[in-house]
């Protein structure tokens, strides 16, 4: 598994750009979060690929003008535990905040 880091300008399009490229190869994409950084957008995902899709990844999304950087790591996985935990919803932990919040 690879974690991949992606920052790019926010144009029209550009994250669809970025994630069709992943989808046009039938890859599976287990996890995607996307956020705002700064004057940039970062998107992080993670997906299986081989070493020579890792390549072609790597130069189509260099090939889109809007991509700023691509990064990418192996995924660090302990034993017995999935390859990636996904955070709980935000309203999950608000509302569990507020409730404790009440309680006090």
């Amino acid at each position: 598994m690879q974690v991949f880091h992606i920052r790019y300008r926010n144009a029209q399009g550009a994250l669809m750009r970025i994630l069709n490229a992943v989808s046009r190869r039938g890859l599976d994409l287990p996890s995607v979060h996307a956020e705002a950084a700064g004057q940039e957008h970062a998107v992080t995902m993670l997906i299986e690929v081989t070493h020579k899709q890792l390549g072609q990844l790597c130069r189509e999304w260099y090939g889109i003008v809007d991509v700023i950087d691509v990064r990418s790591s192996a995924a660090l996985q302990q034993h017995g535990e999935p390859a990636w935990a996904p955070l709980p919803p935000v309203s999950a932990t608000v509302a569990g905040q507020s409730a404790r919040a009440a309680l006090a």
